[in-house]
């Protein structure tokens, strides 16, 4: 069976990073049917072990990151701090693909309701994600911690990032990033914030540095994500969604503070000191954690999952328009 044509984009994003990776920190290894709920992306480090891309990629960006956990040297270009984001939307594609949270090791798979894959919807003028979409490592938004500045839970997962350099990324890429602001999205009561950052290899990423920068570079783009935001879940019937500090973005530094924040709760995590309920915190390299595994036991859970095949095809419903009056 032929891919269809936003299947084959997403299945060659994925084959080349893993070519890529090779070269690079991080590969990937696909297993089931892509647009199927078995499809499963694992991920490798630079010497071919399994690893958790929740766990065991750091968080802060370092020449030794892969064997530093949490890294203790930071790499920066001029005085910034680089973050490892893992991409798990490419921008324009519309197939909803997560970590997944519940699951040893945490390969991303396309997330389910109620037995139904999910897709986002198309909500005119825009085209499935406006970003690149993904995740922090090493980062947890605790749903038995109260925010004290949304008076929200946490979502229990990763920090979400959204990056807006002029790349469409690879899915599954494992990109270092310049975070720039945040906004502090309210969804359905959970606190879910989202990082904005840009690569640090976009050829803006020397002239754009703090969220004000954005709107001097980019204009729309941030109103263009708070529309995002509010609608998305509207085609299947849900209410919009809103915002804490009435959608207004907050700087870079408090961005820095809030992904600190999360990581401390990862960490806490991680050294079995909360609860983290059906979280799975399999890993292998973070040191003194509990739910370190070996080599072998990685190894079995990746062969465990079934072998890749060709996809199902998309329907066609997946490409249609959304209108909402203005």
């Amino acid at each position: 069976m032929r891919a269809p044509p936003g299947l084959s984009r997403l299945l060659l994003a994925a084959r080349g990073w893993g070519r890529l990776g090779a070269m690079s920190r991080y590969s990937t290894e696909q297993r089931g049917r892509p647009n199927s709920p078995d499809y499963r992306l694992y991920f490798k480090n630079a010497d071919g072990k399994y690893i958790s891309p929740f766990h065991d990629i750091p968080l802060f960006a370092g020449p030794k990151e892969d064997k530093e956990i949490p890294a203790k040297r930071s790499k920066t270009t001029g005085s910034e701090v680089l973050f490892n984001m893992v991409v798990e939307m490419p921008r324009w594609t519309n197939a909803k693909m997560e970590i997944a949270t519940e699951e040893p090791l945490n390969p991303i798979k396309h997330d389910t309701k109620k037995g139904k894959l999910r897709y986002v919807a198309n909500i005119f003028p825009h085209k499935g994600y406006i970003w690149n979409y993904g995740a922090l490592p090493q980062t947890w938004e605790d749903p038995n911690h109260t925010d004290n500045l949304t008076g929200c839970c946490g979502d229990n997962d990763p920090i979400d990032v959204c990056e807006i350099g002029s790349k469409v990324r690879s899915f599954g890429e494992i990109v270092q990033v310049k975070v720039l602001g945040v906004l502090g999205l309210i969804d359905e009561g959970e606190t879910d914030w989202k990082i904005i950052a840009i690569s640090a290899d976009d050829p803006e990423a020397q002239k754009i540095h703090d969220i004000d920068d954005v709107k001097k570079h980019k204009p729309g783009y941030l109103e263009a994500t708070i529309d995002w935001f509010q609608l998305y879940k509207v085609p299947d019937g849900k209410p919009e969604n809103h915002f804490a500090f009435n959608g207004e973005f907050k700087n870079k530094d408090f961005a820095v503070e809030i992904i600190k924040s999360t990581h401390e709760h990862w960490k806490a995590l991680l050294h079995k000191k909360v609860d983290g309920g059906a979280i799975k915190c399999t890993n292998i390299l973070v040191s003194g954690s509990p739910f370190c595994c070996s080599e072998e036991d990685a190894r079995s859970i990746v062969q465990s999952a079934p072998a890749f095949m060709n996809g199902d095809p998309v329907s066609p419903e997946v490409d249609s328009w959304y209108f909402f009056p203005k």
